[in-house]
């Protein structure tokens, strides 16, 4: 039971989410002090003279508690912005990125047939009747890129 635990900890997505999570929080928190002392300031000054910024009053016997702050949505939505193209950019399009990689060197390659393969297969041709006469038989049957007709002239396959 510990042993599945510790292979579960020490996992590669485990640790990494939790670097994401540590990352993100720190990075949060400039986020909301940029947005406090630079966008907030801005959609003050667009408010008006208000000092509760942009927004408008319901009642207008309290305009305090039914003030409706728009500028406060405006600066989430700035701050999520903000916060989502940098995790983008500088989190998941290098890590997508190292993965094309990683995955473009694990696609198999297709190996050419062994000496062993090619006789058994002249071998089953013969079997069935068919014969192997010319080289550009042999040639079509290993997919040499190179044959040679019957006059002895070598030509590449296109």
């Amino acid at each position: 039971m510990l042993k599945g635990f510790k292979d579960f900890i020490l996992r590669g997505n485990v640790v990494s989410l939790a670097i994401a999570v540590v990352i993100g929080a720190a990075f949060t928190a400039v986020v909301g002090a940029f947005t406090a002392a630079i966008i907030e300031p801005l959609l003050a000054a667009v408010g008006g003279v208000n000092a509760d910024g942009l927004g408008f009053s319901i009642r207008s016997d309290n305009p305090t508690a039914t003030f409706v702050n728009i500028g406060a949505l405006i600066t989430a939505i700035i701050t999520f912005l903000i916060t989502a193209a940098v995790v983008y950019f500088v989190f998941v399009a290098p890590m997508n990125a190292i993965n094309e990689r990683m995955n473009a060197r694990k696609t198999p390659v297709k190996a050419d047939p062994t000496e062993i393969e090619l006789l058994v297969e002249i071998r089953d041709l013969l079997k069935h009747g068919e014969s192997v006469t010319s080289k550009s038989e042999v040639a079509a049957l290993t997919d040499d890129p190179t044959t040679v007709d019957s006059s002895g002239i070598s030509s590449t396959k296109a």
